[in-house]
């Protein structure tokens, strides 16, 4: 297993600058006085392909050799990772290979065509997209880059965090998403050298805490295919993030189906900003831990914004 090191990180930021925004930092006087907290959101939502995880998958495409880069890339991702990579491989030019299950997000999959990938799909759970995958990946020679459980896409979304705490002085934790653990991983690596004091919170689904099991068990325990609004938190940790999580992470919130849609709709209309089920968990966790956070300064990370607008989830609600 081949750790990133802040010197990763670094070199990633260099590599990656001519093609990631350097996103802002938003505040909400509304969210301040509704949860006793300053809170201070990172948000990647604005970030090229509306998500963080350009940051790692242009760190991996551009970190290729030439003779490497050829073959293209390759990856499984239920939305972000795929049209991210996508974006990536085609600024460098070369293909992208993406398995997706069928039940992803439309927005996402019309992203990622948008962008020059080519999808091949799989049924909604890990076993099945890990199978389909391994026949895309044999057939076409490409380097996989794993959404992330891989040392050059942590190394990419340290970034973020280097960024908020350069931004923002004296923040007491950063709150994050939660689902494979690329973006926990990246902020654990970069805040436990650039500023040791700053505690990493990550915030989970309630339907699919298996990050949270984990981390009150000591050990990776891995769901297949759980149910929940924030689609980009679906997928278990692995050996590499649980590494960061296991070492660095303070403590794990998890939050419900309607306090995540509630934290979301919040959003939407107090920051007139568009952000995906998954960016708002963070929000929600505190919302619902107002006790714990108050008078605390706050870095709340905004994952993403692809959101398909002719299903957002408080139509349902």
């Amino acid at each position: 297993m081949l750790i990133p090191t802040y010197d990763d990180m670094l070199a990633a930021r260099a590599r990656i600058k001519p093609y990631v925004h350097h996103t802002p930092v938003l505040t909400s006087s509304f969210l301040n006085e509704l949860t006793g907290a300053e809170l201070f959101f990172k948000c990647e939502n604005f970030q090229k392909a509306a998500a963080f995880k350009v940051r790692g998958a242009s760190n991996a495409v551009f970190g290729l050799n030439d003779e490497q880069a050829k073959r293209g890339v390759a990856t499984h991702s239920s939305g972000n990772h795929a049209l991210s990579l996508s974006y990536a491989a085609g600024r460098r030019g070369i293909p992208c290979h993406v398995v997706m299950p069928h039940s992803a997000p439309q927005a996402k999959k019309d992203a990622v065509i948008g962008y020059g990938g080519k999808i091949t799909e799989c049924e909604p759970s890990t076993s099945s997209r890990e199978a389909v995958f391994a026949e895309v990946q044999e057939r076409t020679g490409a380097d996989f880059v794993h959404p992330y459980n891989d040392p050059r896409v942590i190394a990419g979304q340290g970034t973020c965090s280097f960024e908020l705490v350069e931004q923002v002085d004296g923040l007491n934790a950063v709150v994050a998403p939660i689902g494979g653990g690329g973006m926990i991983s990246g902020t654990c690596l970069t805040l436990s050298h650039k500023a040791p004091d700053v505690a990493v919170i990550a915030a989970e689904p309630e339907q699919a805490d298996d990050a949270y099991r984990s981390f009150k068990a000591g050990q990776i325990i891995a769901d297949d295919a759980p149910v929940t609004v924030a689609d980009g938190l679906k997928v278990p940790l692995k050996d590499l993030t649980w590494h960061f999580v296991s070492n660095h992470v303070s403590d794990i919130l998890t939050a419900g189906e309607q306090e995540i849609i509630d934290a979301m709709r919040l959003i939407w209309a107090r920051m007139k900003i568009v952000v995906e089920p998954s960016s708002a968990v963070p929000l929600a966790t505190i919302l619902k831990n107002k006790d714990r956070f108050a008078g605390k300064r706050l870095g709340v990370i905004i994952t993403g914004g692809n959101v398909d607008l002719d299903k957002l989830p408080w139509m349902n609600s």
